[in-house]
């Protein structure tokens, strides 16, 4: 399996922020957002190959219960099951971060954090078109998104870039099909910088109180930064 990074750090979006966690990023990815904040793990993917054994060694390495599977894309990483498998028999809350464009198939975790890319994610048409029109075809996929919340816990993120962004996330949601909480739908303002995060804060938390939603920071960008291994 390729694997991009391993680091110990604070959870920084969705239900479980602020919980210490230890991150495995695979690397290799079958979207390509245009505002992808990890493009070493998914534009040009690079890492290097590590067995099951080696990952696991390296996350018992650190104090935390909490291990986030992420990239990239996880989903399409050879062997991503028998990690997740393995971590949660050694007893760890495995929380997988996908786009949900690939089926779990069985695979264990404690939390889904589902990412489905809205429009305003895809890739320049002039400079990219393959790849547009392979993001484009993949992106939104209902079945497989229903396919995740039948299986366990989950939580639905979506990265907001304009407050347009909220009426295709209405129309996403009824295409579900089913009865979605609206406390289980975690909206992120688009950013990688503190100052992208606070000028999209003020309307985003505004639109999630009119419309149940929940509002979610990017925590680790307050902490850290946009740096690696954070």
């Amino acid at each position: 399996m390729l694997i991009s990074e391993i680091f110990y750090s604070i959870q920084g979006e969705g239900e479980l922020t602020g919980v210490p966690s230890v991150f495995v990023r695979t690397s290799g990815c079958n979207l390509r957002c245009t505002w992808c904040d990890t493009p070493y793990a998914s534009w040009r993917p690079e890492g290097r190959p590590m067995t099951i054994e080696g990952i696991v060694g390296e996350v018992t390495r650190h104090p935390a219960q909490h291990v986030v599977l992420t990239g990239g894309e996880p989903m399409v990483a050879p062997g991503i099951a028998d990690l997740a498998a393995e971590l949660g028999r050694l007893g760890r809350h495995v929380t997988i971060e996908t786009a949900a464009t690939v089926a779990p198939g069985g695979i264990a975790c404690d939390l889904a954090s589902l990412s489905p890319k809205l429009l305003n994610s895809a890739p320049d048409p002039l400079q990219h078109s393959a790849w547009r029109r392979k993001h484009e075809s993949l992106r939104w996929q209902p079945e497989v998104v229903r396919a995740w919340m039948d299986a366990g816990a989950w939580q639905l993120k979506f990265v907001v870039a304009r407050p347009e962004d909220v009426e295709e996330i209405e129309g996403m949601l009824a295409q579900l099909r089913c009865d979605v909480p609206r406390h289980k739908v975690l909206l992120m303002p688009e950013g990688t910088t503190i100052e992208a995060l606070r000028s999209r804060a003020p309307w985003l938390g505004e639109l999630c109180k009119q419309r149940g939603f929940r509002y979610a920071h990017r925590l680790q960008i307050e902490l850290y930064g946009n740096i690696r291994g954070t």
